[in-house]
C-alpha cells in the first residue's frame, strides 16, 4: 500500500479509503452489513495498509457510523494511526427527508451543521474526526453560511479539516475565496464520481484540484458494480446483468447475489463509452489474471491528481479484489489502452485552450 499527501495539508493517507455505505441496514440495496461483518472488513483492511476510512451520517442513518466506531475500537486500532472522514448534508429521519418535520436536520446551515457534526461524534464514539465533508450543495443556504460553521466546528477541535464533495467548481472557488479573505478553514480535498466508466471530473474538477493543491478522492470507481464485469451489453444496446455467478464488486457498496444494485438501482451514471471500457478492462485483466475491479481501481492510482480510490465490499473476497488493486502494476501500454477506451471528448472551452497552446 502506497501513502499520499491530502492535498496540501500534512496528513498522510492511504491511496485506497475503505468507504461504509455497506454497513447497516437502512440504505436500501447497497447496506445489509452487520456489525460481525463490519468489524471484520475493517480488520481486513487496516491488514492491507489502508489508514483512511470514510463514513456518512445519512449512511443507514447513522448505523454506518456508530458501526465504523465500534469496529474501531473492537480491533483495538489506536486513535491516532487511522483518519477518520464523515459528511454532513443529508435529512437524518423521514419526516426531514419529506418536509413534513425535523425541517432543521438537513442541509447546511449553520445550526445543522454545528449539530450534525456533535450527533456524528457520538455515534463514532470519537471526540474528533479528522475530515469532515459536506455531501453536496444547500440551495437553501448561503454558501458563506456553510464555510463559516466548517470554520466553528475546526475552531472547537471537532474536526481538523474540511471538505466538499458533489459540487461544481464554481462553488469550490467561491467558498475558498470566503475562507482566505477571512482566513477560515478553507476546503482541503474533494470527494467526487470518478471511474474509468465515467470521467466527466477529468473536463474541470480534477484539473482544478491540481492547480489549487486539494486532495482528490474518488467515490464509486467500479460505477455502481458495472466494471467488475457482471453487468453487459445486453441486445438493446443497454445494460443488463450477466452471469449471475460473477462477483458483484462495487467499491461504493454494491450488493452482492443474483439481483445486482443496478438491477434496482441504476446509479450512478456512466458514460456512452462504457462497453468500450469493459471490453479493455476485460483484456488487461485476463494478461494479469486479475478481476475487473482489481485493473479499474489500479487505473484509477495512476491517474494524476487522485490521492485516495474509496472502495467498499461486503465480504472478505470482495474486498481482497479491492485492495489487491494497491499491488497491480500497469505498464504504460496498458493505462493508454484503458484511457483510450472512454476517453471524453474535451469541452469548450478546454478545446480552445488546448489549439492556443500549440507551437507556445
Amino acid at each position: 500500500m502506497d501513502y499520499r499527501t491530502l492535498g496540501r495539508t500534512g496528513l498522510i493517507v492511504s491511496e485506497l479509503c475503505f468507504g461504509t455505505m455497506t454497513f447497516g441496514d437502512r440504505f436500501g440495496s447497497i447496506s445489509g452489513v452487520d456489525q460481525e461483518g463490519a468489524t471484520a472488513l475493517v480488520r481486513g483492511s487496516l491488514d492491507a495498509g489502508v489508514n483512511f476510512f470514510d463514513t456518512a451520517d445519512v449512511y443507514s442513518r447513522g448505523q454506518a457510523e456508530e458501526m465504523l466506531g465500534r469496529a474501531l475500537r473492537d480491533v483495538g486500532v489506536d486513535r491516532e494511526s487511522v483518519v477518520v472522514a464523515t459528511k454532513v448534508r443529508g435529512a437524518m429521519s423521514d419526516a426531514a427527508s419529506t418536509g413534513e418535520g425535523d425541517l432543521n436536520r438537513r442541509g447546511l446551515s449553520r445550526k445543522h451543521v454545528v449539530e450534525a457534526l456533535d450527533a456524528s461524534l457520538r455515534r463514532l464514539g470519537l471526540d474528533y474526526v479528522d475530515l469532515y465533508q459536506i455531501h453536496g450543495l444547500d440551495s437553501h443556504t448561503l454558501l458563506e453560511e456553510t464555510v463559516e460553521a466548517l470554520d466553528h466546528v475546526v475552531r472547537q477541535g471537532k474536526a481538523l479539516y474540511v471538505g466538499c464533495s458533489n459540487i461544481a467548481v464554481r462553488h469550490i472557488m467561491k467558498a475558498r475565496a470566503h475562507s482566505e479573505r477571512l482566513r477560515l478553514a478553507r476546503f482541503v480535498s474533494l470527494q467526487a464520481y470518478y471511474s474509468l466508466a465515467a470521467r466527466d471530473v477529468e473536463h474541470e474538477l480534477l484539473p482544478l484540484c491540481r492547480e489549487e493543491g486539494l486532495g482528490f478522492l474518488a467515490w464509486s470507481p467500479l460505477s455502481g458494480g458495472l466494471l467488475s464485469g457482471k453487468y453487459r451489453e445486453d441486445d438493446g444496446g443497454g445494460i443488463a446483468e450477466s452471469d449471475p455467478v460473477k462477483a458483484d464488486i462495487d467499491a461504493s457498496g454494491g450488493r452482492e447475489g443474483q439481483t445486482g444494485r443496478r438491477s434496482t438501482f441504476d446509479f450512478p451514471p456512466v458514460d456512452d463509452k462504457a462497453a468500450d471500457a469493459l471490453g479493455a478492462l476485460e483484456e488487461v485483466a485476463r494478461e494479469h489474471d486479475a478481476s475487473m475491479a482489481t485493473v479499474a481501481l489500479a487505473w484509477l492510482r495512476y491517474q494524476p491528481g487522485v490521492t485516495s480510490i474509496i472502495i467498499g465490499a461486503r465480504n472478505d473476497e470482495q474486498l481482497q479484489q479491492n485492495v489487491a488493486a494497491a499491488e497491480l502494476e500497469l505498464t504504460p501500454e496498458e493505462l493508454e489502452r484503458l484511457g483510450a477506451a472512454a476517453k471524453p471528448k474535451p469541452l469548450y472551452p478546454q478545446w480552445m485552450i488546448d489549439r492556443q497552446r500549440q507551437g507556445r
